[in-house]
């Protein structure tokens, strides 16, 4: 077992204040040595895309970011001709003596054509950049087939130009929120990782090292309301991004620990769904009674107080 190598990828993600499990660690390493895609899956927010913001930073190599979404295609995602650029060269060489042929060749060269995210990782030239595929659940089924070729055997065919090899393998994050299965050839071309919610003591870790300044009280609070409100049946459970964002909201509010009324006007970072909100403010008692804060119910049913 490469424990050396193990603790150095630990290391260099805990450097750029990731906190990583052994799964992603030795996901990362095989995917590198390897050289193999990482498909990671899980629910939205929980850092999918941020380990691969977090290798390329660490790696100290380029970030090329592919945002998937319904209607991409090849044209987006691998590579399109200037066509403006190419019109404009066949205005000023139509007094030139040469062949169709020569002309063909010359519009149909390198210095015409728009390289896309594909293409770029390709083609990177200095050192193996990291290449996102980001929510590839988002794409059509008809597009995974786009990347068979280059997932399987880093090249990209041009017709008019021929076929082209990457010179690095770049090193290939490609997420998914499961909002649909992906095909099993991809499935196969990839090293799987699953990241589920984190449990209290990561999601504390986490808060604490992504909210310079936090209480101690205030993050062992929000982690701990959080994980409650996860328990809940919601549209939208709020993921660690929410949660990084509702604590540096309250730090901006200098608070050091919860009370009703701050949960209350804040619920708004937390919750994206009209109808979770409503529930959670129903649920809002036992949730502040289960992190250690009592509560005040006034006349109109509203919470209200803080501890003392």
């Amino acid at each position: 077992m490469p424990h050396a190598e193990l603790a150095r990828i630990q290391q260099m993600l805990e450097e750029q204040l990731y906190v990583p499990d052994e799964s992603i660690v030795m996901s990362i390493y095989l995917a590198q040595t390897l050289n193999k895609p990482l498909l990671v899956e899980g629910p939205a927010g929980v850092g999918k895309t941020e380990i691969a913001k977090v290798m390329a930073r660490a790696l100290e190599t380029d970030l090329i970011r592919l945002q998937c979404y319904e209607g991409l295609d090849a044209t987006n995602a691998i590579y399109e001709w200037n066509y403006q650029h190419q019109l404009l060269h066949i205005k000023l060489a139509e007094q030139e003596n040469k062949s169709i042929e020569e002309k063909e060749t010359e519009i149909f060269s390198e210095k015409f054509l728009l390289k896309r995210p594909l293409l770029q990782a390709i083609t990177h030239e200095s050192q193996p950049p990291v290449l996102l595929i980001d929510e590839l659940d988002r794409a059509d089924e008809e597009f995974e087939s786009f990347l068979l070729e280059v997932l399987s055997d880093w090249q990209i065919t041009i017709p008019e130009i021929g076929t082209i090899r990457a010179s690095h393998i770049p090193h290939v994050v490609i997420t998914s929120n499961r909002t649909r299965e992906l095909s099993d050839a991809v499935r196969r071309r990839c090293l799987y990782l699953w990241i589920d919610y984190p449990d209290f003591e990561k999601e504390l870790a986490i808060v604490q090292r992504k909210v310079p300044g936090i209480d101690q009280q205030l993050a062992e609070q929000v982690c701990r309301f959080v994980e409650g409100v996860r328990e809940q049946r919601l549209a939208k459970v709020p993921g660690v991004a929410e949660t990084l964002d509702w604590a540096m909201a309250l730090v901006a509010l200098h608070r050091t620990r919860l009370d009703a009324e701050v949960v209350e006007q804040t619920m708004g970072i937390l919750f994206k769904d009209w109808q979770d909100m409503r529930q959670m403010k129903g649920a809002l008692s036992q949730l502040l009674h289960q992190v250690g804060v009592k509560t005040i119910l006034t006349p109109e049913g509203e919470s209200g107080g803080e501890k003392p």
